[in-house]
């Protein structure tokens, strides 16, 4: 049920005022605690600040910082003053921070001092660091009224294949998610650890969960295997939630899990990302009393896709579980839908209370991606075993055409990973004149083995076709991350060596 109409507002009333809500680990430099009391008190505050500030329902303020209380506390602020949110990823470079800021048509930005400075001075800016205490105006608020179809943030794309797309949520749309979660039967005041960036859908959307819930977000200002280790003993976390690839990276840090006390994590949420049958093994050896599931969620459609099987079949560990029951979905290749399991699979289109509205100012981009009958079309491929359980096999626009047969890389990096000498795996095409494209594969050992190219294509050649071997491997010590902590591919293509010789 849903219990609010501003998403702003969407903070558990069913929790004592002086409950913990947020522990902010480092936004300012040292260790914060906000109450539930607190959090009320000062999004109302920050709401009343932009509205003394003239802002008027449905403009838009961007938020330009690294993780921090102040960063949840100006989202939810601003919703509740009845305005939109624009989180913005200050990874990107000064121009397409600066094309954000214009296309959202923001009228003020919100930050700390280090990532406003990427932001055009054009739009009046009010500083974490310097100004927001005299921004703030306390004193009683009530969030504004909101109808369901107005906008209550924008979250941009990523701009992989082009420049960003302003991906426009409604108020319902979040506020349905929130309501689609259910929570872990545990004690009240669990601690959720978030150290994804908040301008992407994998933390923020855990956040707004967390305080629905009543329970304690602890926030990193930024991702390090060390810091999010460490914060996790510390403070007794008891669920992660993570891109797969910060968990690789962290399983890596032998000796610190071994040191730390982590007797506390009971979950291991992942998403965002492919995951390995290798990886869940290694995340069960390093916690081995947590609950490990594997996530999927897009930022036009929301967090809410799969949940548990109807008959109370136990989900596969690499599968992303079965259809949620206010989710309906849909595999569609060539044209036309696939029906029952197959190997093959097709694109998931899905339909749910989280849809987009639309993409910002792109009407033509808004029609390509959503379906006349009011499906999403993801652009993930998946396929569906004859339980009815689902699997992420990649990117229907990753997947490229080897003499013939298509390879999705995240099926490679998958089995390579299988190798118990290879931590992780990266698999990129590149050009050929008489097959049309090749995998190579960037590698990264894990810790004490010792592993040339030769087994890596030995080992790819007797556990998958011969096609899917990657003709070269390169030996890296760790994965370049995008902004989103995923890896980066882009950076990984610019380690090629130009005209390599690439042999059959």
């Amino acid at each position: 049920m849903i219990k609010y109409d501003n998403q702003g507002d969407a903070i558990s009333r069913d929790v004592p005022s002086e409950a913990l809500a947020l522990i902010d680990s480092g936004g300012n430099g040292g260790e914060r605690r906000y109450s539930y009391g607190d959090i009320m008190r000062l999004s109302g505050a920050i709401a009343r600040g932009l509205l003394r500030r003239g802002l008027q329902r449905g403009d838009r303020v961007a938020i330009l910082s690294a993780n921090r209380a102040e960063f949840l506390l100006t989202f939810l602020g601003t919703m509740q003053a009845g305005l939109v949110s624009v989180p913005v990823n200050w990874k990107l470079p000064a121009e397409t921070v600066a094309y954000i800021v214009g296309d959202c048509d923001a009228k003020l930005i919100i930050g700390d001092d280090t990532r406003l400075a990427l932001a055009p001075d054009t739009v009046p800016k009010i500083s974490f660091d310097r100004d927001f205490a005299s921004f703030l105006d306390e004193g009683p608020f009530t969030p504004a009224k909101m109808k369901p179809e107005e906008p209550a943030m924008f979250l941009y794309t990523s701009g992989s294949t082009g420049r960003p797309k302003g991906v426009v949520l409604s108020h319902y749309s979040h506020l349905w998610a929130m309501a689609q979660r259910v929570r872990r039967p545990v004690p009240q005041g669990q601690r959720s650890l978030v150290a994804a960036p908040l301008y992407h859908m994998n933390g923020l959307a855990m956040c707004q969960t967390t305080f629905n819930q009543g329970d304690t977000v602890v926030l990193l200002p930024q991702f390090t295997t060390k810091g999010y280790l460490e914060a996790a003993a510390e403070h007794r976390v008891g669920f992660l939630t993570s891109v797969p690839t910060m968990i690789a990276m962290i399983l890596r840090e032998r000796e610190l899990l071994a040191r730390l006390d982590l007797s506390c994590v009971e979950a291991v949420r992942m998403g965002s990302a492919p995951v390995t049958q290798s990886l869940i093994d290694q995340v069960r050896t390093a916690f081995p009393k947590a609950q490990i599931s594997n996530g999927y969620g897009t930022t036009e459609a929301g967090p809410v896709v799969f949940g548990p099987h109807p008959k109370g079949i136990a989900q596969p560990e690499l599968s992303t579980g079965y259809p949620h029951p206010e989710v309906e979905l849909r595999l569609v290749r060539d044209g036309n839908v696939v029906d029952g399991d197959d190997a093959e699979g097709g694109v998931l289109e899905m339909k749910c209370g989280a849809l987009m509205t639309h993409y910002h100012k792109l009407p033509e981009a808004t029609a390509k991606a959503m379906t006349p009958d009011g499906f999403y079309r993801t652009g993930d491929v998946f396929r569906r075993d004859d339980n009815g359980f689902f699997y992420f096999v990649g990117r229907a626009d990753d997947m490229f055409v080897c003499g013939g047969e298509n390879i999705y890389p995240g099926e490679v990096e998958k089995m390579l990973e299988r190798h118990p000498g290879i931590h992780q795996a990266a698999v990129l095409p590149v050009p050929d004149e008489l097959k049309g494209y090749k995998p190579i594969a960037f590698v990264v050992r894990a810790p004490g083995t010792e592993l040339d190219e030769q087994a890596v294509k030995t080992y790819a050649l007797a556990n998958a076709p011969a096609y899917q071997h990657p003709r070269q491997v390169f030996f890296i010590d760790e994965m370049p991350l995008a902004g989103t902590n995923k890896i980066d591919k882009r950076q990984l293509a610019k380690q090629i060596p130009a005209g390599g010789d690439i042999t059959a």
